[in-house]
C-alpha cells in the first residue's frame, strides 16, 4: 500500500510517504511557515521515491483538532492533491496520531494526549489498549485542565505540549501510580500515514469534497472575524 500523509495542525509541519509499511518523512518545527514548507516536502518525498501522485493508493491528513489555521491548511492542501490525482482520503485524528507516538500501551495503561489549545485550554483525548490496538476511550474535547475528569490511579503516559504547558495541573489531575511524560511531542505525518493504512483497508476513506477538518472550538473563526472588524 502506498499512502502520502501530511500533518500541520500544530507548529510542527510534516509530510510522510508510506510504501508497503516503510515510511520516509520530513518534519520541521516552523510556526507560520507551513504554507511555504508543506508542498515542497511532498514533492521531495515523491521525487525520492521516484513516484507520482497518481501511483498512490490514498492520501491522509491530520484532520485536527489543532490550530485553526494549521488544520484548515492541511484540509485545503489534501483536497487539492486528491482532486488532482483522483485519490481517496483518510482523515486521521491529530490526537490519535500524537498518542500513537507513545508506542503500544501495555494492558491497563492509559495514554493521555494533550495539545495546548491556548486560551487556558487543551485539546484532550484518552486512549487505552483494547484487543491489542490503541483505542480512544473518551471523546476528543477542548477543555480547561481543571474541568477534566479522569479515573485515578492508573499507569499512564502523558504526551503532547499540553503537558508542557499545564504539567502541574494535569499531573495532579491524573494522579497515576506511574506517569511517563513526553511533553515535547508534536503530531507527525509519519503516524498519520501508519494509522491511515487500516482506514484504507477498512474502506474508511472519503472523497475530497468530504475531507472535513475538526476544530472542536467552533467559534474560533467567528472570534477572528470579530477581531478584524
Amino acid at each position: 500500500m502506498k499512502i502520502l500523509a501530511i500533518e500541520t495542525a500544530t507548529e510542527g509541519c510534516s509530510a510522510a510517504l508510506l510504501i508497503n509499511g516503510e515510511v520516509i518523512d520530513r518534519f520541521q518545527v516552523a510556526p507560520r511557515e507551513h504554507g511555504n514548507l508543506i508542498l515542497p516536502m511532498v514533492d521531495e518525498l515523491l521525487n525520492e521515491a521516484g513516484m507520482t501522485l497518481q501511483q498512490l493508493d490514498a492520501l491522509a491528513f491530520g484532520r485536527g483538532p489543532g490550530s485553526f489555521t494549521g488544520v484548515r491548511m492541511a484540509t485545503g492542501v489534501i483536497q487539492g492533491l486528491a482532486f488532482a490525482a483522483e485519490l481517496p482520503i483518510a482523515p486521521v485524528s491529530t490526537l490519535t496520531a500524537l498518542a500513537y507516538q507513545a508506542g503500544p500501551p501495555v494492558e491497563g495503561q492509559t495514554v493521555y494526549a494533550a495539545l495546548d489549545a491556548r486560551m487556558g485550554e487543551v485539546y484532550w483525548c484518552e486512549y487505552e489498549r483494547i484487543d491489542g490496538q490503541l483505542k480512544a476511550v473518551s471523546n476528543e474535547s477542548v477543555i480547561a485542565p481543571a474541568a477534566l475528569s479522569v479515573t485515578q490511579g492508573k499507569q499512564a503516559i502523558g504526551i503532547g505540549h499540553g503537558w508542557g504547558t499545564y504539567e502541574n495541573e494535569l499531573t495532579q489531575l491524573v494522579n497515576a501510580s506511574e506517569l511517563l511524560l513526553l511533553p515535547n511531542a508534536l503530531p507527525k505525518a509519519r503516524e498519520v500515514a501508519q494509522l491511515a493504512v487500516g482506514m484504507v483497508r477498512d474502506g474508511q476513506t472519503v472523497s475530497a469534497d468530504n475531507a472535513l477538518p475538526v476544530y472542536l472550538r467552533d467559534n474560533v473563526a467567528k472570534k477572528k472575524a470579530q477581531q478584524q472588524s
